[in-house]
C-alpha cells in the first residue's frame, strides 16, 4: 500500500488525468457514433465490405417505409385532410388561371381537331364560344374534386409518395431523423463524458492497484462499448414516468419530449413531405394516375356533350364521331398538364386549410409509448451494434495511448 500511495504522490498529474481521458473517450465515442448514424449519404471507400455509409442513408428504404406505415396508420387521415378544402373557396382563388387556362385549351383543340371550322367562325362567335365553356368550368372544377374526394384512395397511393420522397432525397430522410431526435444525440454525447469520468475514476485505482498494462486499453474499450449502448438505452427507457424517493421522475428523454417531437415532426413532414406540389405530383404521375385521367375525361366528356347538346346531331356529323371523342381526350389530357400551374395559385390555402402539421402534431400526441418509440428506435436498432462495436474499438486505442504515457 505504502508503494502504491508513493507512486500516485510521485505520479499524481498522471493520475489525475485519467478520468478526464476517459471522459474524453466517451464524448468523443458517441460523436463518432452520432456521426455514423448520418454520414455519409454514399459509400465511402472500397465496397463492399472496406468503407462506410451512414445508417440512416445506407438503410433508406427500410426506414421509408417503417415512417411511412407509422404516419399512414397512425398519424394521417386523407379524407379528413381532403375534407378541408372547400371547392368553392379553391375555385374563386384559381378562377384567373383556371379561365386563362379553359381558353388556351378550347383554342388549341378546336384548331387541331377541326380547323375549317374554327377559321370560319366570326372572331365574335369564336369569343362567344369561349365564354360559355369558361362559364361553367367553376361547376366542372367543384364537380372533379368532389369526385376525387370521394375516390381519394383510387387516385392517390400516398405510401408509394411517402416512400419515394424520403427514399429519393437521402438528405431529407437524415434531416427528418436527426432534427426531431437533435437533443437526444446532445444527451447521448453528455452521457459519454459523465459515464466516461466516472468509470475513469475507476480506471486510475486499478492501474493504481495492478500496473498492469492491458488495464488501461480493457477499460477503455468497455467505456466504449458500455457508455455507447447506455445511452442509447436512456433516451427509450422506462417509457413510463418511474417516481424515485417520490422527489425525482425518470423517464426516457425521447418520451419526454413527446410534445416537442410531435410538434416538429408535424412542420417537417407538412412542408417537406406531404407538400401541396408533392401530393399533387403523386395525384399526376403516381400509379394511380390513369384512374385521375378517366376521371378528368369523364368531366370534360360531359362539359362538351352539354355545350354541344342543342347541336349535337349537327357537331357529330360535321365533326365526326370518333374525331369528338378524341377532341375529348385531348382536352382533358391538356388539363391536365395545365393543372399543377393553374393549382400553384391556391397552393397558401391548401397548405393551410389541409393544416397537416397540426393533425400530425395532435395524433402522435395521442400514440402510446411504444408506437411513438418506433418513430426514432429504427434509426437505432439498424446496425447499432456496428456503432457500440466502433467505441469499444475507439475507447481501446486511447487506453493504449494510455499506457505508453504512463509508462514513460
Amino acid at each position: 500500500m505504502d508503494a502504491v500511495l508513493d507512486d500516485l504522490a510521485r505520479h499524481w498529474p498522471l493520475y489525475a488525468a485519467i478520468p478526464f481521458i476517459a471522459a474524453l473517450i466517451g464524448y468523443v465515442t458517441k460523436r463518432v457514433a452520432i456521426e455514423m448514424m448520418f454520414r455519409p449519404l454514399e459509400f465511402v471507400g472500397i465496397p463492399p465490405l472496406l468503407g462506410w455509409q451512414g445508417v440512416v442513408p445506407k438503410h433508406g428504404g427500410r426506414m421509408a417505409a417503417v415512417a411511412t406505415d407509422l404516419l399512414t396508420s397512425n398519424l394521417i387521415d386523407l379524407q379528413e385532410i381532403f375534407g378541408k378544402i372547400d371547392p368553392d373557396l379553391i375555385t374563386r382563388r384559381i378562377e384567373q388561371p383556371l379561365l386563362r387556362a379553359v381558353d388556351g385549351i378550347a383554342r388549341e383543340v378546336l384548331e387541331e381537331y377541326h380547323p375549317r371550322m374554327w377559321e370560319v367562325l366570326p372572331s365574335m362567335a369564336q369569343e362567344l364560344l369561349i365564354k360559355q365553356v369558361q362559364a361553367s368550368t367553376p361547376r366542372l372544377v367543384r364537380e372533379l374534386m368532389d369526385e376525387v374526394r370521394d375516390n381519394l384512395d383510387e387516385v392517390l397511393d400516398v405510401k408509394d409518395m411517402t416512400v419515394q420522397n424520403l427514399t429519393k432525397d437521402k438528405a431529407l430522410l437524415v434531416r427528418l431523423i436527426r432534427e426531431t431526435s437533435r437533443p437526444e444525440m446532445t444527451f447521448i454525447a453528455r452521457a459519454g463524458i459523465v459515464f466516461g469520468f466516472t468509470l475513469g475514476l475507476i480506471q486510475a485505482i486499478t492501474w493504481a492497484l495492478t500496473k498492469q498494462p492491458l488495464v488501461l486499453p480493457i477499460f477503455g474499450g468497455c467505456i466504449g462499448l458500455f457508455t455507447d449502448w447506455l445511452a442509447i438505452k436512456l433516451i427509450f427507457v422506462p417509457r413510463e414516468p418511474i417516481r424515485l424517493f417520490r422527489r425525482f421522475t425518470v423517464q426516457g428523454k425521447f418520451q419526454r419530449r413527446r410534445a416537442e417531437v410531435a410538434r416538429q415532426y408535424g412542420e417537417m413532414i407538412a412542408h417537406e413531405v406531404l407538400t401541396v406540389p408533392n401530393l399533387m405530383d403523386a395525384i399526376l404521375r403516381g400509379p394511380r394516375s390513369d384512374r385521375l385521367l378517366a376521371m378528368v375525361q369523364r368531366t370534360v366528356a360531359k362539359a362538351i356533350d352539354q355545350q354541344a347538346s342543342v347541336a349535337k346531331p349537327v357537331v357529330a356529323m360535321a365533326v365526326g364521331g370518333k374525331r369528338l371523342q378524341e377532341m375529348k381526350q385531348a382536352a382533358a389530357t391538356k388539363a391536365l398538364a395545365q393543372f399543377p400551374d393553374t393549382v400553384r395559385q391556391a397552393e397558401g390555402y391548401l397548405t393551410e386549410a389541409m393544416d397537416v402539421a397540426k393533425m400530425v402534431e395532435q395524433r402522435m400526441n395521442d400514440l402510446t409509448p411504444i408506437e411513438f418509440e418506433g418513430l426514432l428506435r429504427p434509426a437505432f436498432r439498424q446496425d447499432e451494434w456496428k456503432l457500440i462495436l466502433v467505441g469499444g474499438v475507439i475507447g481501446f486505442l486511447v487506453g493504449e495511448l494510455q499506457v505508453l504515457v504512463m509508462l514513460h
